[in-house]
């Protein structure tokens, strides 16, 4: 499987004497791509040059692929044993994923069966280099499942526990902490299963009167948490001091899917701080994830769970928070780490968030 960390996965399968990518109903299921047993980042595959290629005898391809063809009839998956042992916290899928790849590269490499341990430490590394690279791409799809992972292996005669880490994890810091531009605003939600849906609201405006026209992005559960927003902020454009803005002035906003996995997401809070931001032509505090939804009448709608979307918030670069008072006794659910890293920032109405989110006084 080859992938590039900044666009979601192109997994290709072989039909015949070639390539073609999966269907995107099959691309994007977890439950998929967890059974691929390695990922192996193209970004580290050097491009084919005059050098690469040999001006001595090699394989006829017939030859290599009948003998590959008989080395099916043999199992090096257990040879790991000799002298190394899985860590404990690899579960059934990761260790029949990791035998497996040892197994493939043990019959490509060692045919006959004998290895030293010091070639055997190395294919083995990269078997599990190679499982921990499926499972962070898992992790960027913004499955929680997968955000507590730990692939390591020991050495049988010294006990030392050798942990694997990729240059890849810990986020991509699709959040940034610059000044953003009037207008934009970061949100996050989770659906039923734990999946989480990291978005950017942007909002622009021309010259109009009054209108809402929607992009690209919006449909389902947020076109109509947007409409909300809007329809409040007509009713009150008077009480925040934006009234004339708001009747010169026509609106667009876009949703961008930053993860890619098309979490039904209402955000309304965010939306309505992305509209007065850009009606103050001021701009929402860098790194800052908006959470919250509302009804057309302004009543605020909690968060379900503060746990997922402030994980996947802060390791994609969020550093402060803008929760819903509902959601403040269910902010200590979260991992010390989000709690030593992602500042709250409460608010009991919208007046009070998007004077918060904007840094007003």
């Amino acid at each position: 499987m080859f992938g590039n960390t900044q666009q979601p996965i192109d997994v290709m399968v072989q039909t015949g004497h070639l390539f073609a990518p999966l269907p995107d109903v099959i691309r994007d299921d977890m439950a998929f791509i967890d059974r691929l047993h390695l990922y192996l980042p193209g970004w580290e595959i050097p491009k084919m040059r005059n050098e690469h290629f040999t001006d001595h005898y090699g394989f006829v391809v017939d030859y290599l692929a009948e003998a590959l063809r008989e080395l099916r009839k043999y199992n090096f998956t257990e040879t790991i044993d000799r002298h190394f042992s899985l860590g404990s916290h690899l579960n059934a899928r990761d260790r029949k994923a990791v035998r497996r790849t040892v197994s493939g590269l043990m019959k490509i490499l060692h045919p006959h069966g004998e290895v030293s341990k010091e070639d055997l430490g190395e294919i083995l590394s990269f078997a599990l280099e190679g499982r921990r690279r499926v499972k962070e791409q898992l992790k960027k799809m913004g499955s929680f499942e997968y955000y507590h992972i730990s692939i390591s292996s020991s050495d049988n005669e010294t006990g030392e526990e050798h942990f694997v880490v990729v240059p890849e994890q810990g986020g991509r810091d699709l959040i940034p902490s610059d000044p953003l531009p009037p207008g934009t605003v970061y949100t996050a939600a989770v659906s039923g299963d734990g999946t989480v849906g990291l978005y950017r609201i942007e909002v622009t405006t021309s010259v109009g009167t009054g209108k809402l026209k929607l992009a690209g992005g919006v449909h389902g559960a947020m076109k109509e948490s947007i409409q909300r927003g809007f329809s409040y902020l007509l009713a009150n454009k008077s009480a925040f001091g934006v009234a004339r803005e708001l009747d010169t002035s026509g609106f667009h906003v876009e949703s961008i899917d930053l993860l890619g996995n098309g979490v039904e997401a209402e955000v309304g809070v965010a939306f309505f701080i992305a509209c007065y931001s850009i009606l103050r032509k001021s701009a929402a505090l860098p790194a800052l994830l908006v959470l919250g939804d509302m009804s057309i009448q302004g009543n605020l709608k909690p968060v379900r769970s503060l746990v997922e979307p402030l994980q996947v918030a802060m390791d994609n670069g969020a550093k402060r928070a803008l929760i819903p008072i509902e959601n403040k006794r269910n902010f200590f659910d979260v991992t010390a780490d989000v709690l030593e890293n992602v500042d709250p920032i409460f608010f009991g109405d919208l007046r009070t968030a998007a004077f918060k989110a904007l840094g007003l006084n």
